[in-house]
C-alpha cells in the first residue's frame, strides 16, 4: 500500500487527530474509515435508483423528481441546522 500526503489546514488536522484519539484509533485508520463510509456521486445515484424501485415495487409509491428535490432541500436544511447547533455548542464551552 502506498501512502499519500493530503494537505489540510492545521485546525482540520488537529480536529481529526482528536477524533482519532477519542476513538482509540490512528489518524490513518480514521481516514480509511471515513473514505469507506463516504459514497461517490455514482453510488448515491445507484442507491437512489434502488430505493425508488423498492418503494414502487413494495409500496406502489412512485417518487417524483419534485419529491426527490424537496427531500434533498429538507435534508440540506436539517444538516445546516445541525451544524449550526454544533458550532453554537462548541462556542459556548
Amino acid at each position: 500500500m502506498s501512502d499519500v500526503m493530503i494537505r489540510v489546514p492545521a485546525e482540520v488536522r488537529d480536529q481529526l487527530a482528536a477524533v482519532a484519539e477519542a476513538r482509540g484509533t490512528s489518524l490513518r485508520a480514521l481516514m480509511q474509515e471515513i473514505a469507506a463510509q463516504t459514497l461517490t456521486p455514482e453510488q448515491i445515484r445507484e442507491r437512489a435508483d434502488r430505493t425508488r424501485t423498492l418503494l414502487a415495487e413494495r409500496f406502489g409509491h412512485y417518487v417524483t423528481d419534485e419529491e426527490s428535490a424537496e427531500m434533498r432541500r429538507k435534508m440540506r436544511e436539517a444538516t445546516a441546522a445541525h451544524r449550526a447547533a454544533l458550532t453554537e455548542a462548541e462556542s459556548s464551552r
